[in-house]
């Protein structure tokens, strides 16, 4: 996340636009893995900022193995988000407008090591057994994929 901090050395707290690179990592049984965040104490997905110069499947590939301990194999577009809804303050001030760029992945390897300092606690969902203290940036792609799968289901 070098960008972003060189960035908050000069801009403060004051809003960025960030863009970033999100992974929905479903498995085998149609579940999505989910992190508990060390920093809002929120569930979300795996992902962070691009970094200059970096593709967007390289960053979800490299925020996912950061932060899971997984390798995805194979990723492919779920969609872009953006708006007011992902408007953000972290927890220490930090202000975004995030535009999310989120891959889903069904082929991934490894084994599950929560990133220390970033990560509590790893754990898969149903579509239809989210929690309710989803990180809000990610609610909206998040709400998009149950959608699908209920869809799916019917």
């Amino acid at each position: 996340m070098g960008y972003i901090l060189d960035l908050r050395k000069i801009v403060g707290h004051r809003p960025l636009i960030q863009v970033g690179a999100s992974v929905i990592v479903e498995d085998t049984q149609g579940r999505v893995l989910l992190q508990l965040r060390s920093d809002n104490h929120c569930w979300g997905t795996c992902g962070g900022s691009i970094e200059i110069d970096e593709r967007v499947e390289d960053a979800a590939k490299r925020e996912l193995f950061e932060e899971t301990g997984l390798v995805a194999e194979e990723v492919e577009l779920f969609g872009v988000f953006s708006g007011p809804e992902l408007h953000y303050i972290y927890p220490n001030g930090d202000e975004v407008s995030n535009v999310d760029i989120v891959f889903l992945c069904r082929k991934f390897s490894g084994d599950l090591k929560p990133q220390k300092g970033e990560v509590e606690q790893l754990q898969f969902f149903a579509a239809d057994a989210l929690p309710e203290n989803l990180s809000p940036p990610i609610r909206p792609a998040l709400e998009k994929w149950a959608l699908q799968k209920k869809e799916e289901t019917t």
